[in-house]
């Protein structure tokens, strides 16, 4: 299992952040491996919501099954799967100030079968894209602001 986390601070007031993140497709904006993500199902934002990411990692592209699973003011919980990995996404948020909000994003990857043997040579490579993160979603946070 690869895990990797990262606290940041976000200039948005919390439930603002938390009510952003909980719509998963915008990932598109600010996950840099998620290519597209679309909601798969109707209805309110809500423990159960579903959606189809495609996501490109090391030049290759793959297609995974995305739910929200738990849904609280401090908390968002999601999981992926397909056939060769499982993805769980944890964010956790603390306001800081009215205006600011402190988001600890948690993020680790189970490989099923064959692909078990990869997770130990993919460790630096999750770890960049983790980096990453923390540098896109305050920018997509703000252009979200700003439109």
């Amino acid at each position: 299992m690869i895990k990797v986390e990262r606290s940041f601070l976000v200039a948005l007031p919390r439930d603002e952040l938390v009510a952003y993140l909980e719509d998963f497709g915008h990932t598109e904006s600010w996950d840099p491996g998620t290519v597209r993500c679309v909601r798969t199902d109707d209805g309110p934002l809500r423990p159960g919501a579903t959606w189809h990411n495609t996501s490109r990692f090391r030049g290759r592209t793959t297609e995974l099954e995305y739910r929200l699973v738990g849904s609280e003011t401090d908390r968002l919980e999601f999981v992926g799967e397909n056939k060769t990995v499982t993805a769980h996404d944890e964010l956790l948020f603390e306001a800081r100030s009215p205006a600011v909000t402190r988001l600890t994003y948690r993020a680790s990857l189970r490989f099923k079968g064959l692909a078990r043997l990869a997770a130990p040579f993919l460790r630096a490579e999750f770890e960049r894209l983790a980096d990453e993160v923390v540098e896109r979603l305050p920018a997509a946070v703000a252009e979200r602001g700003a439109a």
